[in-house]
């Protein structure tokens, strides 16, 4: 081990205490002029930048968003563990309805554009119909499944509602009169989500089997069964035009956990996949064509991120982290706000796309 001469200790703490030379003055002002021109590299750990100020309006709910649904032109339906429906005015932050009536928690919600129809599916087996400029209380109830009613999709050019349950089965009601006009058991076949194809008389299912399902509401019978997927479906979309469908997976450690892309045209195989997310993608939807001047899917999942894609070439093009979220089971396109994302544990979130730096979400508020 090397040991200095006691003798010439008081000659280096003199040197050591002694101004720096010439020399060493010029290396840190260097330096320091590098690490004030580079901070992103440099002080990344000193400096945050800014933080975008989050409008936080009044929470529309007292517990976790199950379920969010856009109406034209800035309203949000949601539902959620709360047993409540709740209409709520994202632009002025308020809530304009709120419904209750159900027994249990709120599993789905959906509604016509423009339209005084408004839907909920419950946990306690029912789905009940509310009107937005009507009587608190529900207008019709449909009551016929045997368990949890986990999927819901309403058509306004046939009038009629599908439910798809735990209960392994699907049911057609006419709206007005509450009727069960079919009802279809599939064994295995426990419901996640349904979806109606625009102006067609044909639903998308998904389901806990891992199947993608077309039904012809007509006889309420299967027209078409996609290939198997790996893992539990969790949600499903169709695109604005009825020519795709998109669908989500479960997952955990980023096994599983992606999106899907079907041609309803061709019905045969996926056309491509969507990876990225790390835990179950739990919904996944088409944006409007006014929100991006090219074809994106959006999703979210319970890792707490949301991610657009290009429907074209499966790129993930930006993906946004709601910090201390929970899931993220559910989303809604609004054509004028951007997208609604519902949370088990912030409430609702509000994104606005932005194409002003590359395709981005920006947060923007959350009740």
């Amino acid at each position: 081990m090397f040991q200095s001469d006691p003798s010439t200790w008081p000659e280096i703490l003199a040197r050591l205490s002694s101004p720096l030379s010439a020399f060493s003055r010029d290396i840190m002002g260097k330096l320091q002029s590098k690490i004030r021109s580079r901070p992103s590299k440099y002080r990344a750990e000193e400096e945050n930048p800014p933080s975008k100020t989050v409008l936080q309006y009044s929470p529309a709910h007292g517990d976790a968003v199950a379920s969010v649904a856009s109406l034209p032109p800035d309203l949000c339906l949601s539902g959620g563990k709360d047993k409540t429906v709740v209409v709520y005015n994202w632009r002025c932050g308020t809530v304009v309805r709120r419904f209750l009536g159900h027994e249990r928690e709120v599993t789905k919600v959906t509604g016509f554009p423009h339209s005084n129809w408004l839907f909920s599916a419950s946990r306690d087996k029912t789905v009940l119909l509310w009107q937005l400029h009507g009587t608190l209380g529900p207008a019709q109830c449909f009551s016929g499944h045997d368990l949890v009613v986990t999927g819901l999709a309403a058509s306004p050019a046939f009038r009629q509602l599908c439910t798809g349950s735990r209960d392994n089965t699907v049911c057609l009601w006419d709206i007005e009169t509450g009727d069960c006009l079919h009802r279809a058991p599939i064994s295995r076949n426990l419901v996640t989500h349904l979806c109606w194809i625009p102006g067609e008389p044909y639903v998308i299912q998904t389901s806990e089997d891992k199947a993608v399902r077309i039904w012809d509401t007509r006889e309420l019978q299967v027209a078409h069964c996609f290939p198997a997927k790996q893992h539990i479906q969790t949600s499903c979309d169709v695109s604005s035009d009825g020519h795709y469908c998109v669908s989500s997976s479960s997952g955990f450690g980023g096994e599983g956990c992606e999106a899907t892309l079907w041609d309803l045209r061709q019905t045969r195989s996926s056309i491509r996949e969507f990876r990225g997310h790390f835990q179950t993608t739990a919904s996944c939807i088409f944006l409007p064509k006014c929100l991006t001047t090219f074809p994106t899917i959006a999703t979210s999942s319970h890792d707490g991120t949301i991610k657009l894609w290009s429907q074209d070439t499966g790129a993930c093009l930006t993906t946004t982290c709601l910090e201390g979220s929970g899931p993220l089971p559910s989303l809604s396109a609004s054509e004028t706000g951007g997208l609604l994302c519902a949370s088990s544990n912030s409430g609702i979130h509000l994104l606005r796309v932005s194409s002003a730096k590359g395709l981005e979400l920006l947060e923007v508020a959350k009740f």
